[in-house]
């Protein structure tokens, strides 16, 4: 998995140096995965360097209770991608299964915003698989599993990234 891990990375780089943000959501234990990377990115996992760009979509919930009530819970994230994302940025979703329907649909409209699209899952990737440009997939199908390799994942792609932003602008 490290060579897929080490693509994402240099892909949210490149991202980045040339203004791009990363929008990240999930559900329940994949929001907090979300938010978590998020966090390393704005703040700094090791090393002291500039703030980078990157919103989670779970952490507003007057927005996705206004999307959940208004239109549908399927809808909460596909309609703040649309609503922000653009060609240049990144969208990463996290899911154990794939299969929720608020995850597809968010990566999916991610894919017609012109946004390049990762996918952290498990198993097979589900029906979430499709929609992305960059599956970083752990080999289980236990939630648990799923979400600690998650946490891994992006401690090594914030090891990387953090590397690239404590260097300078480029």
């Amino acid at each position: 998995m490290l060579p897929a891990i080490r693509a994402v990375a240099e892909q949210l780089c490149r991202h980045f140096a040339a203004g791009g943000r990363l929008y990240t959501f999930g559900n329940g234990g994949s929001a907090a995965d979300a938010q978590h990377f998020t966090g390393e990115l704005i703040g700094h996992y090791k090393r002291d360097r500039r703030p980078l760009p990157a919103v989670t979509l779970t952490t507003d919930a007057t927005v996705a209770t206004c999307i959940a009530n208004d239109y549908s819970f399927d809808d909460v994230f596909a309609r703040q991608v649309s609503a922000l994302a653009r060609p240049g940025d990144v969208v990463g979703a996290f899911t154990t299964s794939g299969r929720s329907a608020n995850i597809v649909a968010g990566l999916a409209t991610a894919r017609k915003q012109g946004a390049t699209t990762v996918l952290f899952g498990g198993g097979d990737g589900g029906p979430a698989l499709e929609h992305a440009d960059h599956a970083l997939l752990a080999p289980s199908t236990t939630t648990a599993r799923i979400q600690e390799m998650h946490t891994l994942m992006l401690h090594l792609i914030s090891e990387i990234v953090d590397v690239w932003a404590e260097e300078g602008p480029s």
